[in-house]
């Protein structure tokens, strides 16, 4: 299974991303590891995750929401949650 997630940082900004295993990859982000962009807008909560049967579907997924308007990211959050 992977996941295309968003999360929002301390700075209120919103962070999207894919893994194949959610738990390790907010883990890693919580403790400074997971990305650049997050590494210096501790903390950060997950507040929207997708599942994907494969790698290629979530990457394109991750690369749609990256491409909405802060405005849009946060109708598709409101809409639903799926963890």
């Amino acid at each position: 299974m992977c996941y295309v997630y968003i999360l929002k940082c301390s700075d209120n900004t919103l962070y999207t991303g894919w893994t194949n295993n959610i738990d390790r990859r907010i883990k890693a982000h919580s403790e400074g590891k997971g990305a650049k962009y997050t590494k210096s807008r501790l903390p950060v909560k997950l507040v929207y995750v997708e599942e994907y049967n494969d790698k290629i579907s979530a990457q394109k997924r991750e690369y749609e929401i990256k491409q909405m308007s802060r405005q849009e990211k946060l109708k598709l959050i409101g809409s639903k949650y799926h963890r």
